[in-house]
């Protein structure tokens, strides 16, 4: 009687009763989309196999994994709900103990050793670790003595984080490692200091432009904006004058830099800076001089091993993925520029409503590489046109958002910030898959969810909203 009763509080399914199902339908709207993309590339392939062989096309596979999937999300529907939060540590573990195997077991393809293959069969256990990371750091913040304001709690939550990462770049697979970095998003929206990612945004700038730009050019941008900084900080009757002075040095400078004198232009800026920290130094507010004058070294410093690093260190084909991505012209459209160039036109051919499923010519003739994984998203455009490509993106925000009202709804902490750890994990991978096919991300080699060609991205995908719809099922026994 006891099992009835509670069959009944969960609804007529143990499986679907009380679940989100718009969530779920968003879900599996992704993963029926993406199936049709992966058959639609591989459609020649299954127009030439041999009778009974379906299973053994690239279509046949992901519905296999896609059947694996369900089944795995029905025993998580089945499972104990607290199981998750118990053992997030073990999990983790776990995880990162598979990182640390694959390094000497895994099978190197496209030069990273992120992968175990088995049986015709390949395994990234990278996705089995954004789930492990995303329990054991929603473990943690839900822990009674974490407080993100002590620097305790800041140092564990960054180690959980950047072991994975550390891991991952050893494979190397920088790709994967850039999507941990969303669980910063977790840590945002539970109170982690603001100031935090205004530096860390602008030491990614920073980087980005030593990349492109002579140091000695963001060098002198640094210190007329330290100036101007100073100057405006002045407790004095000739504030304004000091800020034009400021203000036509830097006219000055921009000219002389043009005209081959930037060395020496840029000594003199420095000089100015001495004369305007001893001033402030003088009205006893040092103690911003030395600030700004530590953050304009430092800044100075990153550009300045950002472009040696980039001139010296990374190999050639390194380089040309930067350039691909910010410097474009300076690339070969029949070499490093050909995966952009072909992605970009076969997006752009499919104009409003596409050229028709199974009818793209570009994705017939497999002209952009890599067709069913990372750039999947150009058969949509090329055979569903702005249409489809607008719909998908649709989709991808209605479920980023109604994750965020599960998150937001829970009454179990652990709930909350694993839901949002979920949400950054897919508006990661997400946002920078998309860019990629359009040139306003580098290609990295990040699958879009739910519907790029991958067992393991899949399932890894599909557990992590599994269990996110489990806790969410019963938010209101706690």
């Amino acid at each position: 009687m006891s099992s009835r009763r509670a069959l009944r509080r969960e609804g007529n399914s143990p499986i679907l009763g009380h679940i989100d199902l718009v969530t779920f339908s968003l879900f599996l709207a992704l993963v029926i989309v993406g199936w049709l993309m992966v058959f639609s590339v591989g459609y020649e392939e299954f127009r030439n196999m041999e009778a009974g062989s379906f299973l053994a096309t690239s279509a046949g596979k992901q519905a296999i994994w896609i059947g694996i999937c369900g089944l795995i999300f029905a025993f998580i529907m089945l499972f104990d709900w607290k199981f998750w939060q118990t053992f997030a540590y073990p999990i983790y573990a776990f995880s990162i103990g598979l990182l640390v195997l694959v390094l000497f077991l895994g099978t190197n393809i496209k030069g990273a050793t992120s992968w175990f293959s088995f049986g015709g069969f390949s395994f990234q256990p990278s996705e089995v670790a954004k789930f492990g990371t995303a329990l054991a750091l929603a473990g943690f913040l839900s822990s009674y003595s974490t407080d993100l304001k002590s620097p305790r709690s800041q140092f564990i939550s960054l180690m959980i984080i950047l072991a994975p990462i550390l891991l991952v770049l050893l494979q190397p697979d920088a790709g994967s490692a850039l999507v941990f970095l969303s669980f910063f998003l977790v840590l945002f929206r539970e109170g982690l200091n603001p100031a935090y990612y205004v530096v860390a945004g602008v030491m990614g700038v920073l980087l980005i432009a030593g990349l492109v730009i002579d140091p000695l050019h963001i060098a002198l941008t640094l210190v007329l904006l330290g100036l101007l900084i100073m100057a405006y900080s002045l407790r004095t009757k000739q504030r304004r004058y000091w800020m034009l002075g400021v203000a036509g040095l830097a006219g000055v400078s921009y000219y002389l830099a043009r005209l081959d004198y930037l060395p020496y232009v840029l000594a003199g800026c420095l000089l100015a800076v001495v004369v305007v920290g001893y001033v402030l130094y003088q009205q006893r507010n040092g103690r911003l001089a030395v600030t700004l004058i530590f953050f304009l070294v430092a800044g100075t410093g990153l550009a300045f091993a950002a472009n040696y690093g980039f001139n010296n260190v990374l190999k050639p084909h390194q380089q040309d993925r930067i350039n691909v991505w910010l410097q474009p012209d300076k690339c070969d459209e029949r070499g490093s520029l050909y995966n952009l160039v072909q992605s970009k036109t076969a997006i752009g051919s499919g104009r409003i409503q596409g050229k028709g499923f199974l009818h793209g010519t570009m994705t017939k003739g497999n002209f952009v590489p890599e067709q069913s994984t990372d750039f999947i998203f150009c058969t949509i455009g090329e055979e569903q046109g702005f249409i489809g490509t607008f719909g998908i993106i649709v989709l991808f925000l209605l479920l980023l958002f109604r994750i965020s009202m599960i998150a937001e709804r829970q009454r179990y902490s652990f709930a909350r910030h694993y839901a949002y750890g979920v949400a950054g994990i897919i508006f990661i991978h997400f946002f920078i898959n998309i860019g990629m096919t359009m040139g306003l991300m580098p290609i990295i080699g990040i699958p879009l969810p739910f519907i790029s060609k991958g067992g393991s991205s899949l399932m890894g995908f599909t557990i992590m909203i599994a269990v996110m719809l489990k806790l969410d099922k019963h938010r209101n026994r706690i």
